[in-house]
This record gives structure tokens, sequence and C-alpha cells, in this order.
């Protein structure tokens, strides 16, 4: 008896499994028919998964997830993971699905978490009832994709919806009220989408929210109190939108906020935190920008009690006032951007403190000298930059060389006078940028400014340098901008085109010279190697000569201005090669002949100016050169054709 209960038992076990083979991974008819649904809306799968679809055991289908088998033998799909983005245990690729966001998603009525983020792809609009029937939702992914219209006010009805990412989209509209009935929402990821209308009250009520990222909106109205009551939230930014209105005082009650970006609004008012009772509330604060706003007063004396500040950015505001004291405090500072401002009186001696600072950007301020020497303790500091303040500095300080770290010097406009100061040539750390535009500089352009080997960026343009430039300048082979624009340098400009350059066609792109005494030297452009130049300046010199033929070499230039010079030949059919030309100026020489025919083939042209030469001729028929006033032409006493008068026959 014994023997044969056992063997029954054998039996029912295998037809069990049998059963489970054959059915087991069988999805219900309603969510085969949903996502075969969402397969049909999809006309290009680049990954290839969506071809794998076949059949009606859809939990074995890559990308889905089921739960366990219920009695009648089929399972509810619960995930659908089809990101753009595929990670390999070697690789990680990018895939793409075009096609519409099929309404027949909403048919899983058992999904918790749905994940098609970054494909591209996608378009139509998000299911207006979405959140009606598939209210198990855990995770919302749409993100990265081209959906339109507007978010669903069902959305409200998702309660143990967690995270909701539907960012990098083209979604309008206003954000729904009923969003504040989330209370398990975490993550809110709407930015870089076309929202507007005003904040709504009810975000308040996110109080279990982390996150909430609503930049590069159209967003407009003030920032809601009830932000205020997010206990939780760690990051919120509301940049780049068209909030305005004073930033609300209740932020300082968000305890576990680190990171808070307002910037690039319409924002007034003073800065309202830290409050008046210290810092503590604000205790994790790191990252903070308030730039690029309206925001005026003074920054508040106990600003330093934001004691985890790592990056600060209060730029392009109307904030004044002395800079407080406690600024030496912020000792996990690295970056503080203040440019832009009305700040006055000196930079405090406490700013020496705060020994991990790596840039310090306090430009276009009223800030006056002396500087304190404490800020020779700044030995981290990469770069300093106190650009047209009225420092009236005479010269560069001398605690300057004693930064090791340094690499970039900024001082335009600072009042520095008489020849570029000796002590920049003892400075030991790699100098990458170096600016002293628009100071009162005099004499020449010192030989051991080609021991920069690193100089990346130098500008030394509205002073009164003379002589030439010198030889040494040719070991810059780092250099990428070079400006020296309206100064006394005489001589040749050959020295420029002769920096070493390696086998790319050499590291200068933007090169101006304009506004000089330079006479010779014009036949060297594009001799030297340097072809990666983008934007040249020779203009208003007294060169004379003619243009080159190896001026066709720069392949890359998008604007060439030659202007106000003596230059005499045909103009030439060479520059026609230069096909990423946008701005092109030669007006004010002595250019003659016709206008090459060659020249309509500078489609990318958006400003020409042949005026004031020697030209003659009919006028090439066609765009581009047609497309321009008859300024453009005028003072070319032979000129004729469209846009000026016709030629006469």
């Amino acid at each position: 008896m014994e023997k044969y209960q056992y063997q029954l038992i054998l039996k029912i076990v295998s037809l069990l499994l049998t059963v489970k083979i054959a059915f087991g991974d069988w999805c219900s008819s309603q969510d085969l028919e949903g996502l075969i649904g969402f397969k049909n809306g999809i006309q290009l799968d680049t990954s290839g998964r969506l071809a794998k679809w076949v059949g009606q055991r859809c939990c074995d289908w890559e990308g889905i997830v089921c739960d366990n088998a219920t009695t009648s033998g089929t399972r509810r799909v619960t995930q659908i993971h089809l990101p753009g983005f595929i990670s390999t245990d070697k690789d990680l690729f990018r895939t793409q699905m075009i096609g519409h966001f099929s309404l027949s998603i909403t048919l899983l009525t058992s999904l918790e978490i749905l994940d098609l983020g970054g494909l591209v792809g996608l378009s139509g609009t998000i299911p207006q009832t979405l959140g009606m029937h598939l209210q198990k939702l855990q995770k919302l992914y749409l993100y990265g994709n081209n959906l339109t219209g507007s978010i669903p006010e069902s959305f409200g009805e998702l309660q143990n919806l967690q995270e909701l990412a539907i960012h990098e989209n083209r979604l309008s509209g206003s954000i729904p009220f009923s969003l504040g009935a989330l209370r398990k929402l975490k993550s809110l990821l709407l930015y870089s989408n076309k929202i507007s209308g005003t904040l709504p009250l009810s975000l308040g009520n996110l109080t279990n929210l982390v996150e909430l990222d609503l930049h590069e909106n159209s967003i407009n109205g003030h920032i809601p109190n009830s932000i205020g009551q997010m206990q939780n939230l760690e990051k919120l930014d509301l940049s780049s939108n068209l909030l305005n209105g004073r930033i609300p005082s209740s932020l300082s009650n968000l305890t576990s906020i680190s990171v808070l970006y307002l910037d690039t609004n319409n924002l007034e008012g003073t800065i309202p935190f830290p409050s008046r009772n210290g810092g503590e509330n604000m205790h994790s604060l790191g990252f903070l920008r308030l730039n690029d706003n309206n925001l005026s007063g003074n920054l508040p004396f106990n600003f330093g009690q934001l004691v985890s500040l790592q990056r600060v950015s209060l730029s392009n505001n109307k904030l004044e006032g002395a800079l407080p004291s406690s600024l030496g405090n912020l000792h996990h500072l690295t970056e503080i951007y203040l440019s832009g401002n009305f700040f006055s009186g000196q930079i405090p001696k406490s700013l020496g403190q705060i020994s991990h600072l790596i840039m310090f950007n306090i430009s276009k301020n009223l800030i006056q000298g002396p500087l304190p020497k404490e800020m020779s303790n700044l030995q981290n500091l990469q770069t300093i930059d106190l650009s047209f303040n009225p420092l009236n500095l005479t010269s560069i300080p001398e605690w300057l060389p004693s930064l090791l770290s340094l690499s970039g010097i900024y001082l335009a406009g600072c009042g520095i006078q008489g020849q570029i100061p000796e002590v920049l040539n003892t400075i030991k750390s790699p100098i990458q940028e170096l600016d002293l535009s628009m100071n009162f500089l005099s004499g020449s352009i010192p030989s051991w400014i080609g021991s920069f080997s690193q100089l990346y960026l130098l500008n030394l343009s509205r002073n009164s340098l003379d002589s030439f430039i010198p030889r040494s300048i040719a070991k810059l082979r780092n250099l990428a901008i070079l400006d020296l624009n309206s100064n006394r340098l005489t001589g040749s400009i050959t020295e420029a085109f002769e920096i070493e350059q390696d086998s790319t066609g050499g590291s200068l792109t933007y090169l101006d010279l304009s506004h000089n005494n330079f006479s010779t030297g014009v036949e060297e452009i594009g001799v030297g190697g340097q072809f990666n130049i983008q934007f040249l300046n020779l203009s208003h010199n007294n060169l004379k000569g003619m243009l080159s033929s190896s001026l066709g070499r720069l392949k890359s230039i998008h604007s060439l201005d030659l202007s106000f010079n003596k230059l005499a030949s045909n103009l030439p059919e060479f520059l026609a090669n230069l096909t990423t030309l946008e701005i092109l100026r030669l007006q004010k020489n002595h250019f003659s002949g016709n206008i090459p025919n060659a020249f309509l083939k500078l489609r990318k042209l958006k400003e020409l100016d042949l005026s004031d030469n020697v030209l003659e001729g009919e006028i090439p028929e066609g765009e581009p050169l047609i497309n321009f006033p008859g300024s453009s032409y005028s003072g070319n006493k032979g000129l004729c054709g469209k846009p000026l008068g016709p030629c006469k026959l």
C-alpha cells in the first residue's frame, strides 16, 4: 500500500512539473496583449530585443520579469526592463527604439517597474489613464525620449510610486497638483522638458522626497513656502526656469539638503539662509548655486556657518557690501564664484584659512586693495580671478609665486602699471592661463614668456605694449588662445604663426593681433603649420603685400578679419576653399579684380564685407552673395549686380 502511494505521489509531482514546464512561463492573456501592443508600436529596435518576443511564454522574453504562477498556471508581468543603455560584463552601449508609446501598456496592471528610459526615439504621449490602471507601479522611467503632451493627472493615483523619472523629453503643460498625493515618492525628475505654469503647493506634502529636479523648463511664479516641509530632501534643483519673487526663508528648514540649485531664474530679494539662529539647520549643504538672478543685499554675516559648503556660485546678481569674515570658516570650500556683483571693501584676511580652495573668482565687483598677504596660505589654489575691480594694484602681489598649485591668473582691469612684472618669471607652478588685459602695461613682451610651456591662454590685449612679438613665443606649443589686440606692437606677425605644433596641425585656435602697427608677415599665414585656427583677426594694422595661397590651408576657420590694412592683389580665389567661414571681413584694403565665382561655395557665410576696395565686374549671382546688403559691396566703383545696381551693357 505504501509503495503504491509513493508511486502515486511521484506521478503527481511529475505531472505538476510537466504543467509548469508547459504553462508556467505563460503570462496572462491581458499582459500578453499589452506587450504585443507595445511591440507593434515600435518600428525600429536597434537592440533586437523585441524581435525575440515570439510565442506566448512572455515571462521568458528578454526584459520581462513575472511573479510566481497562479493556480491557473499563468503569471503576471511585474517588471519591464528595456533601457536604452545596455550593460554587459565587458561594455556599455546605447540602443534606440523608434515608435509610439502604446496605450496598451496600461493592460499590464501588475507592473511594479517600467523602465523605458533613454530609448531616444520613443514618441507620442504618456497615456492619461496610466495612473488609474498601473496602481502597483513603484518605479517609472521614461526619461531620455521624445515624448510630448502633458503629465497625466492620474499619476496622483500611483500611491506606491517611489521613483518618477520622465526628464529629457518634450513634455509640456503644468505639474499636476495631484503629484502631492504620492507620499511614498523619493525621486521626482522632470528636468529638461517644456513644462510651464507654477509650482503646486502640494509638492510640500512629499515629505519622503529625497531628490526634486525640475531644471531647464519654463516654470514661473514663486517658490512655494511648502517646499520647506520636505525634511528628507537632499537635492533641490529649480535652475534655468522663469521663477520670480523671493527665496522662501522656509528653505532653511531643509535639514537634509546637500545640493541646492536655484540659479538662472528671476529671483530677487536677499539670501535668507542660514537663519539668524545659525546654520545648523542646513549643516549638510555642500553645493549652492544662486547665480544669474536679481538677488540683492549683503551676503549674510553668518554665511560661514554653512560649514559643509564645497562649491558656491553667487555670480551675476546685485549683491553688495563687504564679504563677511565668517567665510574663513568654510574649511571644505573648494570653489567660490562671486563675479558680477557690487561687493565692495577689501577681501577679508580670513580667506587665507580656506586651505582647500582651488577656485576664487570675484571679478567684476568693487573690491579694493590691498590684497591680504594671508592669501599666500592658499596652497591648493589653482585659479584666481580678480579682474575688473578697482584694486589699483600697481604691480602683481609679491606673494603670488608662492602659490605652488596656481595655473590660472586673471588680473584684467586691475590697474597694473609699468612693464609686465618680472615676478611672474619666478612662478614655479605650471601656468596655463594668463590674462593681464586692460591694464596700463607698457614696454615689450618679455622673452621669458616662452618658458611657460603649459600656457593655453595668453591675453595681453588693451595695454600700451610696444616692440615686437618675441621669438620665444614659438615655444608655447600648447597655446590655443593668443590675444594681443589694441597695443602698439610693430614689426612682423610671423612669430605668431611659427608656434611649434604637432602632427594635428597645432593647438592655436584663436588669434587676435588687431589694432596694432604690424606691417609684415601676412604671407606667412598658414605656412607655419597652425592649421586649426578658427578665429583670426589682423584688422586695423599696416599690413602690406599679397595673401599667400597657404591661407587656404586653414580648413577650420570660422572668422577671418583682414580689414583696415593695405593689402593689395586680386581677390584670391583660394579663399573659397575656406568652406567653414561664417565671417569674412576684407573692407578698407586695396583688393582689385573680380569677385571669384568660387565664392559661391562659401555656403556657411553669415557676414561679408568687401567694401572700400577696388573691385570691379559683376557680383556672382547666387547664394550666399546675394543675401548680403549693398553695404557689403559699397565703395567699389566698378562693382555691379545684385544687391547693387544692374551692370551696364
